[in-house]
């Protein structure tokens, strides 16, 4: 499963890819107003410090079909080529992705919220869809099943396409999607380091310290260089 970050900060993606090889990052315009900076140049600064098998994912925000092509090809001109390009699944996102895909641009179809929406993204020629989980729980869903169902469906049917899953409030739902053998996640910083993150294993590590310690200091002669 690959797990990309979903964050446009760099100090913050910096600090994260220090602690674990992560496989991309996510962003969307919310995100990017969180900067409070040019969006096209915090993606190309993004984009500079990823490593190159990494991927960076950017989404359009133009209304019309035309508008949102036009947009990505904006886009793919100001930071790079192998860009994923981030495609609503409204009528005029599903027409978009199609004539993208066609010119073999790397499309993510994105706010999916139910399972019929990927299946269509995905034949209309997305690579990833983006069902969004914990606001789908917050609305009386089960967003882990309707990640699940699009996981299915595409393995059903031997499309070309995977699940990216986003909007996570912990890393149990997470978890739920790994064993479900979900392509790929993307989530805050705060949720991605509770993957790891568990006290026993720091107090576990304490009393092996501890224990080692007392045991050089209780056997005459042994010390460490």
């Amino acid at each position: 499963m690959l797990v990309l970050i979903d964050n446009a900060n760099l100090k913050e993606i910096e600090s994260l890819y220090r602690d674990y090889p992560y496989d991309g990052v996510t962003t969307n315009p919310s995100i990017l107003m969180k900067e409070h900076k040019n969006p096209f140049k915090v993606l190309k600064d993004i984009r500079a410090f990823l490593p190159d098998d990494s991927m960076l994912h950017a989404q359009v925000v133009s209304e019309g079909t035309d508008k949102m092509v036009e947009e990505a090809h904006f886009m793919l001109n100001e930071i790079r080529e192998d860009l994923f390009i981030k495609v609503p699944v409204t009528t005029d996102g599903l027409r978009a992705i199609h004539i993208l895909k066609k010119e073999g641009i790397n499309v993510t179809a994105t706010a999916v919220y139910t399972a019929m929406q990927a299946f269509m993204a995905a034949k209309a020629g997305a690579r990833y869809t983006a069902p969004y989980v914990n606001r789908l729980d917050n609305m009386g869903a089960d967003g882990v099943q309707v990640a699940k169902d699009i996981h299915d469906m595409f393995r059903i049917h031997n499309m070309e396409a995977d699940v990216l899953a986003a909007s996570f409030k912990n890393s149990q739902q997470i978890l739920n999607l790994c064993k479900h053998g979900i392509g790929s996640v993307t989530a805050a910083p705060d949720v991605l380091r509770a993957l790891t993150y568990h006290d026993a294993t720091f107090t576990a590590e304490e009393n092996f310290t501890h224990d080692f310690y007392s045991l050089l200091n209780e056997v005459e002669g042994t010390h460490l260089k």
